[in-house]
């Protein structure tokens, strides 16, 4: 699904499959986008946003009860695995930009305004417009979508 020579961008709802069971009554779907949200996130070249990371932790620490010593070693996990884009005041202008341009939701915005600042062309988000490209060089993709 992945070609290790390429960075890719991982939102954090690709993220959450890995650390979360049953977010689909159907345990076989659950199951399968398991399998492939693990495949993709177990590669070379991943980056991710400060902003993916605070998304991640907050929502292990509301539904799972992750507790402080679980969330920094899960932050220290992502700083040595990982390329990590600060969201700072740059990104945040762009993702006005992009908000403006294609009326997409403000943490959708910063997502791609991070993808974009790394120069990535491959963002991987189930909550996005699959296949849309960004630009001409940032393309949107939904890895639990089926053919």
């Amino acid at each position: 699904m992945n070609n290790t020579n390429k960075l890719v961008f991982i939102d954090s709802n690709i993220w959450l499959y890995c650390f979360l069971s049953g977010q689909y009554q159907d345990p076989e779907e659950d199951a399968r986008k398991r399998i492939v949200a693990n495949s993709i996130t177990d590669v070379e070249g991943i980056v991710i946003s400060s902003q993916v990371i605070n998304e991640v932790c907050s929502i292990l620490k509301r539904k799972v009860g992750f507790n402080e010593e679980e969330i920094f070693n899960l932050i220290e996990s992502f700083e040595s695995r990982y390329q990590i884009v600060s969201v700072d005041l740059l990104v945040v202008k762009n993702a006005s930009r992009l908000r403006q341009q294609y009326s997409f939701s403000f943490w959708d915005s910063l997502i791609i305004a991070s993808a974009l600042e790394a120069r990535i062309t491959t963002l991987y988000s189930k909550d996005m417009q699959d296949g849309l490209l960004i630009p001409g060089t940032l393309e949107i993709m939904n890895p639990f979508k089926e053919n």
